[in-house]
């Protein structure tokens, strides 16, 4: 097996426990505190992410070296709110609506570069953006009365992903991904420590298989998923990655009883094809401006 071949397989082997662990998330969610569930998870994920920095080349010394000390934990603080917030949508909004929207991320992350980044945004991409908003409103469907201002929370939480997706670009450049996973890990469960006792709700002795395989999932999830980029470019990872709304969609119907209208299976399908352009447009000025550096 080539080294792309076995990065595919990262992949999909990734998207498949994400789907799983969303899955946990919403039937704990239904149960406890949300942000009891997130702390949870954080705590096992922070384990994951100290044995990794242990475990690279330098140790933990090199992984907590960062030149972008603060940056580096709104990062972990961001993705634990945004952790939080998509848990409360599964249980609120539903798991194939929150993924539905969800996937306009990379389209807000283009958005916001803008600003935060000063990246420029051509005619193609602007296009791109807007065709993925029309595909949002569809998902949203605000022309119909029972329209519920609730189902805004996936949208909060696809910004706040994309907040730290732009905190992670920036702190690439003088960040190893290890050093980023290890801040994203051990800040998170930091803030979510800080506020979940508060929230503490005793376990049932039956949820605690459930809550050890959200852990599972969190940990391995992303550990396959760094694999994969190690072996493959972002565009070639991005693709794939829409999948997880196939397999989200399907463990939603399966498991949960929720039904899918035809305005969320459109919608989904115009963000997601945007969002592959998007992607798709940025890698390849990337290309060219690799090769105008070269001359």
């Amino acid at each position: 097996m080539n080294s792309k071949t076995l990065g595919y397989l990262y992949v999909l082997i990734a998207i498949t426990i994400f789907a799983g662990q969303d899955a946990f998330s919403k039937l704990l969610g239904d149960k406890y505190p949300p942000i009891m569930v997130t702390m949870i998870r954080f705590w096992a994920f922070a384990v994951f992410v100290v044995l990794l920095a242990a475990t690279s080349p330098g140790g933990l010394r090199k992984a907590i070296a960062t030149k972008r000390p603060v940056l580096q934990v709104v990062r972990g603080m961001l993705l634990v709110s945004e952790v939080v917030v998509v848990v409360i949508s599964f249980t609120i909004a539903g798991l194939a609506m929150t993924q539905s929207i969800f996937q306009a991320t990379p389209l807000m992350i283009t958005l916001l570069s803008v600003p935060l980044l000063g990246e420029t945004v051509g005619w193609r991409r602007g296009v791109a953006l807007a065709v993925g908003l029309i595909g949002v409103l569809i998902i949203l469907n605000p022309t119909n009365v029972h329209f519920d201002i609730r189902l805004l929370l996936p949208l909060g939480a696809g910004f706040m992903f994309a907040l730290y997706s732009i905190a992670t670009r920036a702190v690439s450049s003088t960040d190893s991904a290890v050093t980023s996973v290890f801040y994203a890990g051990v800040a998170g469960a930091a803030l979510a420590t800080l506020i979940g006792p508060f929230y503490w709700t005793p376990i049932a002795m039956e949820d605690w298989p459930a809550m050890a395989a959200l852990c599972i999932c969190g940990a391995t999830s992303h550990y396959f998923m760094i694999k994969a980029y190690s072996l493959l470019s972002a565009v070639e990872v991005q693709p794939l990655t829409y999948l997880q709304l196939v397999m989200g969609v399907a463990v939603a119907v399966a498991f949960f009883g929720e039904t899918v209208s035809i305005n969320m299976a459109i919608g989904a399908v115009i963000v997601v094809g945007a969002g592959l352009f998007t992607v798709w447009r940025e890698h390849r000025l990337g290309i060219r401006k690799d090769k105008a550096e070269k001359i």
